[in-house]
């Protein structure tokens, strides 16, 4: 009897890059990693064809519209890929009896608690790619019922573009920085995030549903950048600033950090501290 299928869709980004680099930690499956270009997830007709040569028993998707700031001007696209496409996405997965697993984000909330925000709290997201994941989600259970969303937040690693490698490229070129000190939440390393979705598919259980994922721990960008400074032994100063100071097109919650208790207790997922997670990444940047 053959393998089962995985699909991962988004596989040059950060996270499909670490699904990618796990995948070989799990023997008992036939993954198959598309790029953006490979398997454009606006387009049904591609989607199908792919979904009817591979007929995959699972499809992580890890593509998505990330640039937060882009999004306020260019929505047509955003919508297009974070809301419009896990349509379709959950509509093949529904046909073909495939189990979607879909990735979201932080941003859909508004960033008013001050208490972690769990899976039935009520979404209210402040810019529109919250707005576009928010409506993904949505698509998802409705042409999916069985799917299962994980919201993250703050995703860092040694690939693309993210906070860390930023910071460690600014704190190389200049001799002082300033960082945000008033929003707060909790990193998440890619590769961790990666090993927790494919424990969740070898698990076999099926709770389908809304979980949350970020490392442990609660900082702002401000001490995560102290963090990074440390670690790598650089001598930058960095100085804590208010949002207000570093105004962009799309607004930031201030908080929004994230209860993980549902994924660990439903899933049996031990998630790692925040800082420990930085260190192990940045072993792999030096």
């Amino acid at each position: 009897m053959a393998n089962p299928v995985i699909i991962v869709t988004g596989a040059n980004g950060q996270l499909g890059t670490c699904v990618k680099d796990l995948a070989g930690n799990y023997p008992m499956f036939s993954f198959h990693f598309f790029s953006r270009e490979e398997f454009p997830i606006d387009q049904p007709e591609i989607i199908q064809s792919v979904f009817s040569n591979l007929k995959p028993q699972f499809c992580i998707n890890c593509a998505a519209y990330t640039a937060v700031d882009l999004a306020e001007s260019n929505r047509e696209d955003c919508f297009r890929i974070n809301a419009e496409a896990i349509g379709h996405l959950a509509s093949a997965c529904s046909r073909s009896g495939c189990r979607l697993i879909h990735i979201s984000t932080d941003y859909v909330f508004n960033g008013k608690s001050d208490v972690p925000y769990k899976e039935t709290d009520k979404t209210d997201p402040v810019n529109f790619y919250g707005t576009t994941k928010e409506k993904g989600e949505q698509m998802a259970f409705e042409k999916a019922p069985d799917s299962i969303v994980i919201r993250t937040s703050w995703v860092y690693s040694r690939y693309g573009k993210n906070f860390v490698k930023t910071m460690l490229h600014l704190m190389d070129t200049r001799k002082e920085i300033n960082v945000v000190k008033d929003q707060t939440g909790s990193p998440t390393y890619a590769g961790d995030l990666a090993e927790a979705i494919l424990k969740i598919v070898a698990n076999g259980a099926r709770h389908p549903g809304i979980y949350h994922y970020s490392n442990k721990g609660q900082i702002s960008w401000y001490e995560f950048a102290l963090a990074i400074r440390e670690i790598a032994g650089k001598q930058c100063n960095i100085h804590p600033i208010p949002s207000s100071a570093y105004p962009t097109p799309a607004q930031r919650p201030h908080y929004s950090l994230l209860d993980t208790g549902k994924i660990e207790s439903t899933y049996h997922i031990k998630i790692p501290d925040w800082h420990s997670s930085l260190e192990k990444c940045m072993k792999t940047l030096v």
